[in-house]
């Protein structure tokens, strides 16, 4: 059995994190946002800062349950998340931004339903 205190504690930190990502994304409507000036730059790199944390979270997240937990919630394609760190942290110079815009207006709020409900079933 695993670390019930660790495994909340790191769904609360991916929670916080995705609150985050929308937050700021909230003002960003389309790519262009963030390619067409240094402040849209500077908001593609504020959000790829918590992208890489939670790919990093839910990969020890997937660690400290040795494999089972996130299998049980096939809803989020959980490798494609964690190979969002990869990508942003080793090709940081070819960051695709309309990949990012699919996963902060896509992906990111459906990962904040999945870790709530995840939440909700180990308390």
């Amino acid at each position: 059995m695993y670390d019930k205190e660790l495994l909340l504690e790191t769904l609360e930190q991916i929670h916080k994190l995705t609150k985050t990502i929308l937050f700021r994304f909230e003002p960003v409507k389309n790519v262009s946002d963030f390619t067409d000036s240094p402040l849209g730059m500077e908001k593609l790199d504020s959000i790829c800062m918590p992208l890489i944390a939670i790919g990093e979270s839910l990969k020890k997240l997937d660690k400290i349950t040795e494999g089972r937990l996130l299998k049980k919630y096939p809803e989020i394609e959980w490798k494609k998340a964690i190979g969002m760190r990869n990508i942003i942290s080793h090709q940081y110079f070819d960051i695709d931004a309309e990949a990012v815009f699919h996963v902060c207006d896509i992906e990111i709020p459906r990962l904040a339903n999945a870790i709530e409900k995840i939440i909700k079933d180990n308390k």
